[in-house]
């Protein structure tokens, strides 16, 4: 997740700089914001909902004279944004404190072998199963404890942990979620990401998956999980702050489709088992009422809308459901036919969008059951919805939807998955389950042809017209991939079933203009080659995406970008990210404000 983590050990008050810390992270979205600080013995804790603004009022001058400390910015994943629910967390003692981020996918088993050994939890998160593993493993040794403790764990994640054991100590640990620890002649810091750390240092250690950080008066050391010591080099940050913001990437758009493999891994945490299954905690359903529905309504607007086609696609030919897919600003006035067995899924980033609201708001009054897909926990659709799935893809600060979209799309795979298995199993259901494991590493892949598509996407920014045709899968695709170089380079984008070209569009084609086709679905692949040929024989200059090994369209277009090879049925995960960086890059070469596009805004909340 994107949430924040500070830490400090000096001889400087903690808490002026945990709180300075936490500022410097705000650009990463949150929703509660907390501190725990080892003062005179004893571990003592604030925290609160909403901004930091509301945290520096209740601190007013309180935990003064501490010199260690962790805080910790929270973007709602498990349990609704509250000052219980905010970090740090706590054992039953009162003696260990812990700031994470990430999913403990397993913290359900976890809580269960803890409540029974005794231990009393308060809040509805996963992070606070490490406050009390910690407390579990404790026998004199913070260090050891936390060592003992990780064999434990699943999932991902980046967390610190203080004790009021050890006035001197703090441990960090990072797993698939950045930790960075900030290094002076006589202080020590830890931060989630560099900006926390630039105003006091730019001699870093940057942690890699599995090692472990036990900060002392003495300074830093890292360990790999076993506790071995690793030589670790010092890295030298020479970024300024508005890059460091950025993770070193230009823009918040390419940050945050860089995280996008993370993201996946996220939204996946803890929901595909090992034994296949599918766990959705935020869905209910029985058998019964899963087998009583006989339609499902897609409701969503924008990317959301494209994300929702990719379902519909998805879950007619795997459930054999009809899938209908409405825009939600046409939803309402259309007198859709909706009753008790139809399935409204409602489809928001911010789950606060207004049409999508309304939407929503008609299906449930005709008595449809709603299921929500969003990323805001606590936000309207979600406290609206009968059901919902969380994308878990954290803040996205750029206007234009990259990793929301994706996780969006994976969300739709899980839920054809757990509804296959609740309403008698499938027999594709093992096969796709181990697939959708893999799709994170095909996302990273796609990432490295970056080079590529950048010289690809000078190009397409020469033109002021572009054009999208797909079939099957890859024309929903095609129009979100047509959606993003419009909204950011301002370039004219069209998609279209490409075999609609010939009913009208293909008089629009002219010599040079380009096409972008989209060759994934191997079931109709001789059919998009005969409409590259249409459009070829009108003079367009062609760029085709198709999976590596389709070498025969190499000889019908003007060049070719490679994918790694996935089932058609998954394509659409993977295919979606070169459009993304296409985009990027057009606007970029244009000149364009890539994160804050003219017009537009990032949650849409009125009709």
């Amino acid at each position: 997740m994107m949430c924040g983590i500070v830490g400090y050990l000096g001889p400087r008050p903690a808490v002026p700089i945990l709180v300075e810390g936490l500022e410097k992270l705000e650009y990463r979205g949150y929703d509660s914001a907390g501190i725990a600080v080892v003062n005179g013995g004893e571990l003592q804790v604030e925290k609160s909902a909403g901004k930091l603004q509301v945290l520096k009022g209740r601190l007013n001058g309180n935990l003064n004279g501490a010199r260690l400390g962790i805080g910790h910015t929270r973007w709602a994943t498990h349990g609704r944004p509250s000052d219980v629910n905010a970090h740090p967390h706590l054992d039953c003692t009162g003696k260990f404190a812990v700031v994470h981020n990430g999913i403990i996918e397993n913290y359900l088993e976890l809580r269960e072998e803890l409540t029974t050994a005794g231990h009393r939890f308060v809040s509805e998160t996963d992070t606070e199963v490490l406050a009390h593993l910690v407390e579990q493993f404790y026998e004199g040794d913070l260090f050891s404890a936390v060592l003992r403790m990780l064999p434990h764990l699943r999932g991902s994640y980046a967390l610190a942990v203080a004790s009021a054991y050890h006035p001197e100590e703090i441990v960090g640990v990072r797993q698939d979620s950045p930790l960075i620890v900030g290094l002076s002649s006589e202080e020590t810091f830890l931060a989630s990401d560099i900006p926390a750390l630039l105003a006091h240092t730019r001699n870093t250690y940057i942690l890699e998956n599995g090692e472990v950080v036990h900060i002392t008066t003495e300074g830093a050391r890292v360990y790999d999980s076993r506790g071995i010591p690793r030589d670790k080099k010092v890295y030298h940050v020479d970024w300024d702050f508005q890059a460091a913001e950025k993770g070193g990437y230009a823009h918040f758009m390419l940050k945050e489709i860089h995280e996008q493999p993370r993201a996946l891994r996220d939204t996946l945490g803890g929901r595909l088992q090992p034994d296949g299954r599918v766990k959705l905690e935020g869905v209910n359903m029985t058998p019964e009422t899963a087998a009583y529905i006989e339609k499902i309504a897609v409701i969503a607007c924008g990317t959301a809308h494209y994300a929702g086609m990719v379902g519909k696609y998805l879950m007619e030919k795997l459930l054999r459901l009809p899938v209908e897919d409405d825009i939600a600003s046409e939803f309402r006035y259309r007198d859709p036919i909706i009753n008790e067995k139809t399935l409204g899924l409602v489809i928001s980033q911010s789950g606060e969008t207004a049409d999508t609201l309304a939407g929503l708001r008609a299906a449930k009054k005709a008595g449809a059951q709603i299921l929500a897909i969003t990323n805001v926990v606590g936000s309207s659709v979600a406290r609206e919805a009968d059901h919902v799935i969380y994308t878990w893809a954290g803040p996205e600060i750029a206007v234009a939807s990259t990793k929301a979209y994706l996780t969006q799309v994976l969300a739709e795979y899980l839920f054809t998955l757990y509804l296959a298995e609740i309403r008698g199993g499938a027999p594709w259901a093992a096969d796709l389950g181990r697939q959708l494991r893999l799709v994170p590493d095909n996302v990273a892949e796609v990432l490295k042809a970056e080079g590529q598509i950048r010289e690809l996407a000078s190009r397409v920014a020469k033109h002021e017209h572009v054009f999208f045709i797909g079939r099957g899968m890859d024309y929903a695709v095609s129009l979100e991939g047509a959606l993003k170089l419009k909204e950011i380079s301002y370039i004219h984008a069209e998609a279209y079933a490409a075999g609609e070209l010939k009913h009208g569009t293909i008089a629009l084609i002219e010599k040079g203009t380009p096409v972008i086709a989209l060759a994934t679905q191997v079931e109709l692949l001789e059919k998009i080659i005969s409409n590259i040929k249409e459009v070829k024989a009108r003079g367009a200059w062609v760029l085709a995406l198709t999976q590596e090994g389709n070498t025969a369209i190499e000889k019908e277009v003007d060049q070719v970008l490679y994918l790694p090879v996935v089932p058609s049925l998954l394509a659409p995960m993977v295919t979606v990210v070169p459009l993304q960086l296409l985009a990027y890059y057009a606007a970029v070469a244009r000149g364009c404000d890539v994160d804050k596009p003219r017009n537009l805004a990032k949650s849409v909340t009125v009709e």
